[in-house]
């Protein structure tokens, strides 16, 4: 029980890998708030972790500055205090570069970073407030991806916000420093949440996707969420600044691997 009595806050906790993490740091002993834009599955969510007491979802559109602002608020006036931040909130548009809308582009960077940067920011400045009464400081832990590292081709927008989440938590973190604050990120690479349930579906895309990963599997949310907790731990106590990559070996692979037949 690492984060008894302890209030942890997932953006995009609804469904996803944001679920797993909200699951992860419940079963730990947190009480926990799902800020999503996916009102039914966010109350469900909630719902299955012990709302209202426990659980608590809370409609925010990450890119945006008053509902980041209300959400926040919300928290303080029904848990008291924010320990973990897990800014997990993410789209994707696929479309090939020279295809591109401008309009597109713009929607998934709101999310994906401008949506990170203002809830980091406002949880950050919020996290400092308790230090300064003499509470002890918070963590925080961006979801960015191995798409930080590589790019895709039809995915111009996404690869760029990740790269960008790299790039925000070592700002993060050494702004953060003085007060006590890590900042962490978790780099995933292929994880069976709903859009690659329907990849998997597919079977030359479930080739593709597993001769360019060593392991042989996809992986899944609950394996990046035991990250998340362990990032927001002590166990993680000398920790801050850095990216934590679970992909399955696809980052050191030079060459595409063998695939197993079924």
């Amino acid at each position: 029980m690492r984060f008894d009595n302890k209030t942890v806050i997932v953006t995009g906790g609804a469904k996803g890998i944001g679920r797993a993490c909200a699951e992860r740091f419940a079963e730990e002993g947190a009480r926990v708030v799902i800020a999503d834009v996916e009102e039914a599955a966010g109350e469900k969510t909630a719902e299955a972790l012990g709302a209202p007491d426990k659980a608590r979802f809370i409609y925010c559109d990450v890119g945006e500055r008053l509902d980041v602002r209300n959400m926040l608020a919300e928290t303080v006036e029904h848990f008291e205090r924010v320990d973990v931040l897990v800014n997990n909130a993410g789209i994707v548009h696929g479309a090939e570069f020279l295809e591109l809308e401008e309009a597109d582009f713009d929607r998934v960077l709101r999310v994906n970073l401008k949506g990170a940067f203002l809830v980091g920011q406002a949880v950050a400045r919020h996290m400092v407030e308790q230090v300064e009464a003499g509470e002890a400081p918070g963590t925080i832990v961006n979801m960015s991806s191995v798409n930080a590292v590589f790019a895709i081709a039809n995915q111009v927008p996404y690869s760029l916000s990740k790269g960008g989440m790299a790039q925000l938590t070592k700002v993060m973190a050494l702004s953060l420093a003085p007060h006590g604050i890590r900042v962490n990120a978790i780099g995933p690479g292929s994880i069976m949440t709903d859009i690659l349930q329907a990849v998997n579906k597919d079977a030359a895309a479930k080739q593709r996707i597993l001769s360019r990963t060593p392991m042989g599997r996809i992986g899944e949310p609950s394996e990046i969420a035991s990250i998340a907790a362990f990032l927001a731990s002590d166990d993680a106590s000398y920790m801050t600044g850095q990216t934590v990559y679970a992909d399955g070996g696809r980052l050191p692979l030079n060459y595409t691997v063998a695939v197993k037949e079924d």
